[in-house]
C-alpha cells in the first residue's frame, strides 16, 4: 500500500507539477487549494503526510496547521513557503510541523523530507504500539471498590511530578503500581530505575545510588554510574524504603531535596531531574516513633500516599486475577487456558492469603503446570488452601507420614515451614530470619541444607 500525500497550495501550477513528480515516485496524491478544503479532505481521506503552503488566502498555512494538529496530532506536516523567515519556521515547528522547505522547491529535498517524515511516523506508531503493550503488561487487574479507588488515585497523580509513597503488605503489587504510575507519566519514554533498598548492603549503598569514580574502592577498576544518574529525566523507584538504615536515609534525603550529588571518590557535583516513587510494607509513622525512620524523609516521600489493598480486602477480584494468571501461564507454556469451578472459587475466597497476589499467582502457576485437566476441581487444590479433611490428610501424608525416620519428618516440616515464611516475607532473607527468630547466617545455612 502506497503512502497518501495531501498537497495544499493555492497555486495550480505547484499542485500540478508536484503531484506529477510524487505520483512518479510511487505516492498516491490528493490536492487542495486552500485550508478549508484541506481540513475536509483530511476528515474523509486520512492522508499519511501533508505538504502545506504557508501563504494562502483566507485561512493561511499556520492556522491550517493548528487545526490539523488539534484533530490529527500524529499526521506529519511539511510546511512550504516562497518567502519564509526564521521566526515563521520556529513558530511552525512549535505547533508541530515536521519540516520547513522553501520555494523554489528542490525536488530532491522534498523527497528526502517526505521519506524522513514517513519514517518518523512509522517509528511513532511502533512506539505507541509498544507503549500500549507495556501498559497492558502493567495493568492492574480487578474491579473491586478498593482497586477502582486506587486506579483513580493513579490516574490523577501519575501525570504530575509529585513524589508518591506506595504502602501495602508484601506481595500486594507495589512495584506494579509504581511501574503503572511511570507509564502514565510524562516521563514514560525515560527510564524507570528500581532500587531494592532492603537488598543493598549499607557499605555499598552510596556507590549503588551515586556511582563511583575509578579507584574509589579497592575493587572499582572503572568509573560507574549510580542509580540516580541512570534515572536522570526519568523515575527512580525506592522499593522497601523503610528497610534503609538511618545513616542512608540522611544521604537520600539530601539528594531528594537538592537533586544534586557527587559520585563516591569524585569532586564534581552532578545535577539530576528525577521523579521519585517509594514503597514500603512498614508503618513508617510507627518506625519514626521507634527511632528507625527519619521524620523529614517521611514528609519528603509522603506527598501523595497510595495504599495497595491486601488481597483479603478485595476478595471479589479473585476470579479476575485467577483468569489473568491462567491466561499468562497459557501463553508462557503454550497450553490451553485452564478454568476453575465455582466451588473452587468459593473455597479460595475463604483463605486469608497472607502472601497476597504473589501467593495467588504462585498457586495458579502450580495448578497450570501440575493439573492435567483443563477444569480445576476442589480435589486439585492443595493445603493450606484446601481445608477439607481429605485434603489435609493427603497433605500430611505426602509431607510427613510417608517418611520413616523422625529426623526426616523434622526436615520435611522445616522445609515447608521456611518455604511458607519466605513467601510471606516476599523472599526477603533478612525479614524471614527476623520473623522466625534465627540469625540471617543460620537461615542461609538452612536454605542450602534443605535445597531451597
Amino acid at each position: 500500500m502506497f503512502p497518501t500525500i495531501l498537497i495544499v497550495d493555492d497555486e495550480p501550477s505547484i499542485l500540478k507539477s508536484l503531484s506529477g513528480i510524487l505520483i512518479d515516485e510511487g505516492f498516491e496524491v490528493i490536492t487542495a487549494s486552500n485550508g478549508y478544503e484541506a481540513l475536509k479532505i483530511i476528515d474523509t481521506e486520512a492522508p499519511d503526510l501533508i505538504l502545506l503552503d504557508i501563504w494562502m488566502p483566507g485561512m493561511d498555512g499556520i492556522e491550517t496547521l493548528k487545526e490539523i494538529k488539534k484533530e490529527n496530532p500524529y499526521v506529519q506536516v511539511i510546511m512550504i513557503t516562497g518567502h519564509g523567515t526564521i521566526e515563521t519556521a520556529v513558530n511552525a515547528t512549535k505547533i508541530g510541523a515536521f519540516d520547513f522547505i522553501e520555494k523554489p522547491l528542490s525536488i530532491d529535498k522534498v523527497i528526502v523530507s517526505i521519506n524522513n517524515a514517513l519514517n518518523f511516523r512509522r517509528l511513532e506508531e511502533e512506539n505507541r504500539y509498544l507503549r500500549k503493550k507495556t501498559l497492558e503488561k502493567h495493568s492492574i487487574s480487578g474491579n473491586s471498590a478498593e482497586i477502582l479507588a486506587m486506579k483513580k488515585q493513579i490516574e490523577i497523580a501519575a501525570p504530575t511530578d509529585a513524589v508518591i509513597l506506595i504502602t501495602g503488605e508484601n506481595g500486594t503489587g507495589k512495584e506494579l503500581v509504581a511501574r503503572t504510575i511511570h507509564q502514565y507519566s510524562a516521563r514514560a519514554e525515560q527510564p524507570l530505575i528500581a532500587v531494592n533498598c532492603a537488598a543493598i548492603p549499607e557499605e555499598l549503598i552510596e556507590s549503588e545510588l551515586y556511582g563511583h569514580e575509578k579507584g574509589a574502592r579497592a575493587e572499582s577498576a572503572s568509573k560507574s554510574r549510580g542509580k540516580f544518574e541512570l534515572a536522570n529525566n526519568g523515575t527512580i523507584f525506592l522499593d522497601e524504603v523503610g528497610d534503609m538504615s538511618i545513616k542512608t536515609q540522611s544521604k537520600i534525603l539530601r539528594v531528594l531535596q537538592e537533586q544534586k550529588f557527587q559520585r563516591v571518590g569524585g569532586s564534581r557535583t552532578l545535577e539530576v531531574d528525577i521523579r521519585v516513587i517509594a514503597s514500603t510494607n512498614k508503618d513508617l509513622e510507627t518506625e519514626i516513633e521507634n527511632g528507625n525512620f527519619r521524620e523529614e524523609l517521611f514528609f519528603r516521600l509522603n506527598v501523595i500516599p497510595i495504599e495497595v489493598p491486601a488481597l483479603r480486602k478485595r476478595i471479589e477480584d479473585l476470579p479476575v486475577l485467577i483468569d489473568t494468571f491462567f491466561d499468562k501461564c497459557s501463553k508462557q507454556y503454550q497450553a490451553p487456558v485452564k478454568k476453575v469451578k465455582k466451588e473452587v472459587l468459593d473455597l479460595l475466597s475463604t483463605y486469608s492469603w497472607p502472601g497476597n497476589v504473589r501467593e495467588l499467582k504462585n498457586l495458579v502457576e502450580r495448578l497450570a503446570i501440575m493439573t492435567e485437566s483443563d477444569i480445576i476441581e476442589i480435589s486439585d487444590i492443595p493445603g493450606p488452601y484446601n481445608t477439607s479433611p481429605t485434603a489435609s490428610q493427603e497433605s500430611l501424608e505426602t509431607k510427613s507420614f510417608l517418611v520413616n525416620q523422625l529426623k526426616d519428618a523434622k526436615k520435611v516440616f522445616e522445609k515447608e515451614f521456611i518455604k511458607r515464611k519466605l513467601l510471606q516475607n516476599d523472599n526477603n532473607i533478612t525479614r524471614t530470619a527476623e520473623t522466625i527468630g534465627v540469625a540471617r547466617s543460620y537461615l542461609h545455612k538452612k536454605l542450602k541444607e534443605l535445597g531451597l
